[in-house]
């Protein structure tokens, strides 16, 4: 799918997305959807989770694009990325198609803003070129094999096993089940609009592999918890939803253990913060960026 036709499966709100969308190829034959915007180092690296897109971090983008460079990608499924016929979708697969962007972006100073699985899908990016990053931002998000996590076996084996992926055929229920838990206000009808548009009836599947994913990503969930140990000395700032139904303080403790430069905020918000709170999370992230040593000259 060439990147005009990506664009025309989705309807994109320009006001609400205003940004130029740009597209490359991979070498499994996606065509990736990408938003490049402002200079300056370091380069912000957004990796969205599921079910959502860029768009997630339109506010984020649009509040730093005068202050760093921010690049923010679509996986294949998500967004306005399109993927090849034999795609998997699996979140390694997706994690190859992210190292090969940065690869072919040439991106270096890296800071990761991850959320939901954009944590290991960058996480594990770290464990492979721990030298390209920087600094983390992260939120309601894990980077660690989640055996033995009862709540979320439970949730891996409903949402991504037959009933999940039937639900996902018959009303899009993982996407359903998401926006209604996700958000501490459900946005106005024009944002929620975006947010289905790329999970119309034929493109929902991707939504249920994610799901499967959280018990069946064992070697990607064990570099990226690798990738972590490596970014044990980087600047981290912890933008945490304390109305989160899926990742909650335990998770939160657990990535100020790892990362021990972190700055934690807490927000008034659920999994999805930055649709949540994007005005607190933009001064948050620019007062990092203006305080840290490394981040704030430019120099590592």
């Amino acid at each position: 799918m060439t990147g005009a036709a990506a664009v025309a499966r989705v309807e994109v709100d320009r006001d609400l997305y205003p940004f130029r969308s740009r597209f490359l190829r991979t070498t499994s034959g996606a065509t990736v959807h990408y938003v490049d915007e402002g200079e300056g180092d370091p380069t912000l690296l957004f990796l969205h989770g599921n079910p959502t897109w860029s768009f997630l971090y339109r506010d984020l983008i649009a509040g730093l694009r005068d202050r760093v460079r921010c690049v923010a990608i679509d996986y294949p499924g998500f967004g306005l990325s399109s993927a090849a016929d034999g795609f998997d979708h699996r979140a390694e697969s997706q994690h190859e198609v992210v190292r090969e962007v940065v690869d072919q972006l040439r991106l270096d100073r890296i800071v990761l803003v991850v959320q939901d699985w954009g944590g290991p899908i960058g996480l594990a990016l770290a464990e492979r070129r721990p030298e390209l990053v920087a600094g983390i931002v992260a939120g309601n998000t894990f980077a660690w094999p989640l055996a033995g996590d009862r709540r979320m076996a439970t949730f891996s084996w409903i949402m991504g096993g037959p009933l999940g992926s039937a639900a996902v055929r018959s009303f899009n229920g993982v996407w359903r089940f998401f926006m209604w838990r996700g958000f501490r206000r459900r946005p106005p009808a024009p944002v929620m609009a975006m947010y289905a548009a790329p999970f119309r009836h034929g493109d929902r599947g991707p939504t249920a592999v994610f799901p499967r994913e959280l018990l069946l990503a064992t070697d990607l969930l064990v570099r990226a918890e690798r990738g972590l140990e490596r970014l044990a000395d980087r600047p981290a700032l912890l933008l945490w939803g304390e109305h989160d139904f899926g990742f909650r303080a335990a998770e939160r403790q657990r990535w100020e253990e790892a990362l021990p430069r972190h700055r934690t905020v807490s927000l008034d918000a659920s999994h999805f913060w930055p649709e949540d709170q994007p005005q607190v999370a933009v001064t948050e992230i620019r007062r990092w960026l203006d305080e840290t040593p490394g981040l704030a000259d430019g120099r590592d």
